[in-house]
């Protein structure tokens, strides 16, 4: 296979968590990838290799903490899938985020910026993962 600036190339994607297309945007030298562009996303980063990827991603994930392997774990899936999935799943009403309040695992929370979420995971007693539409975000809650 030929590479070259403008072509296609499976990379994984550092802001995406995924191995998807990317665009070749430079060059190291006649042979290697330096940066490539996602056609999802649209950030611009270094190339990874996917397979390496993959096997840098799993030996992280033994090294982090308990909360966060549930969400690690589903990297192969879109997070919108992951999204609507939860959403699904949950039989709980929405309500408004605000750092004040308390929530628990599987709340639906509507955020003015990101949108509705769901609370995946309590990473501490302040903190909490939240997966929206688009992306997994960690927000402050039960701060008094």
């Amino acid at each position: 296979m030929s590479v070259a600036v403008g072509k296609d190339v499976l990379s994984h994607c550092s802001k995406c968590k995924l191995t998807l297309s990317h665009i070749i945007v430079s060059m190291k030298d006649n042979r290697t990838i330096a940066k490539v562009k996602c056609n999802t996303c649209g950030s611009v980063h270094m190339y990874k290799d996917p397979s390496t990827a993959i096997t840098k991603a799993k030996s992280a994930s033994t090294t982090k903490k308990t909360t966060s392997r549930t969400i690690q774990a589903s990297k192969t899936q879109p997070i919108s899938e992951i999204w609507m999935e939860a959403l699904n799943n949950t039989k709980k009403k929405s309500q408004p985020y605000s750092p004040k309040t308390k929530f628990t695992i599987g709340d639906i929370i509507d955020h003015t910026k990101f949108g509705p979420g769901i609370v995946q995971t309590i990473v501490d007693n302040t903190k909490i993962e939240v997966v929206f539409r688009h992306e997994i975000k960690t927000l402050v809650h039960d701060i008094k």
